[in-house]
């Protein structure tokens, strides 16, 4: 069993690991899923109206009694409805990003809501504790979809962060196996979130075509992309092709949202438009290669057996000193 500490006490779950709150992956089915296996499982609000949400909360609570949470870009453009649903349906935890902590984190507290915040760099972990968050989460830059500006790897920014805040600190991007969880707890990180591998599951809600692309992706098939507008780290296509192409002809911002449209990830990762969808992954899918389409517990078993193995090894390396 993974160690306890703050992170399992803060959500009342048995073992620190959380699923990534991922646009058109992280359905009801996927979040009870985590939730049940005894991690914490997110919603992810950013591709779901309020009305859609409130349906994924109800369904989410048929499906599992275990706790559960919701994660919300702040720059969505309905996210005060959004609050306002996972109040009303007293959601007990929300992962906030892409944006200041600031705006919301006093407002769910009051609501006796749990609140944790995604950051990539130390001075911003740093404005979550002035916030009040009750976690920060550090996500390196192989993460997949939307990254921070500073491209701060995970091994770097997680000790960076732990020095910067005595936050409980949750650890993301590049971690999918058991040894890269322990490696997380040994740089200081208390717990872990991971998108990447559980989007590639059977109860994640992309679709098959995308599952089975990202499963077959070689190191080095994402790349981090649209950097004048948010950088995005993308799977290489039809859809990447043109951004880059634009991006290295020079193009301007406007340019380049004239190009993304609308519902382009939608197209890709929901319904497997795998040519003109925008698809998103993490740096660590080429780990995946050649995995199965497994089930969620399969992978929180699998992940933590990897783990005891990699404890095993690392006293075995300390007892032979």
């Amino acid at each position: 069993m993974m160690m306890k500490g703050r992170i399992t006490e803060l959500f009342g779950i048995e073992v620190p690991i959380i699923a990534g709150g991922m646009v058109w992956c992280s359905g009801w089915r996927l979040a009870a899923a985590v939730s049940e296996a005894g991690g914490l499982g997110l919603l992810g609000a950013g591709s779901m109206t309020p009305e859609v949400l409130r349906e994924h909360i109800t369904k989410c609570r048929q499906a599992t009694t275990k706790p559960f949470g919701v994660n919300v870009p702040l720059m969505k453009p309905d996210a005060a409805q959004i609050m306002q649903v996972i109040a009303d349906e007293k959601v007990p935890v929300v992962f906030t990003s892409a944006g200041s902590p600031k705006k919301w984190t006093t407002w769910l507290r009051e609501r006796g809501i749990k609140v944790a915040h995604v950051v990539a760099s130390s001075t911003f972990a740093r404005k979550c504790e002035d916030a009040g968050v009750d976690a920060v989460v550090a996500e390196g830059f192989e993460a997949g979809g939307h990254n921070g500006r500073e491209e701060t790897t995970t091994l770097c920014l997680i000790p960076a962060v732990r020095k910067a805040t005595t936050l409980p600190l949750i650890a993301a991007g590049g971690i999918a196996t058991g040894d890269a969880i322990l490696a997380m707890q040994v740089l200081g990180a208390e717990g872990v979130q991971i998108g990447t591998r559980f989007a590639l599951t059977q109860e994640s809600s992309a679709s098959e075509a995308f599952k089975q692309l990202c499963l077959n992706l070689n190191e080095g098939d994402t790349k981090l992309l649209l950097r004048k507008l948010s950088p995005t780290r993308l799977v290489r296509g039809g859809f990447f092709d043109a951004i880059e192409q634009a991006e290295n002809e020079g193009a301007s911002g406007d340019r380049l949202l004239e190009i993304i449209g609308t519902g382009k990830s939608r197209l890709g990762i929901f319904e497997g438009d795998l040519e003109n969808g925008e698809l998103e992954i993490g740096q660590v899918s080429g780990l995946l290669k050649g995995k199965p389409v497994q089930r969620v517990a399969e992978v929180m078993a699998e992940m933590q057996d990897e783990y005891q193995r990699a404890v095993g090894s690392f006293q075995q390396c300390g007892s032979m000193k």
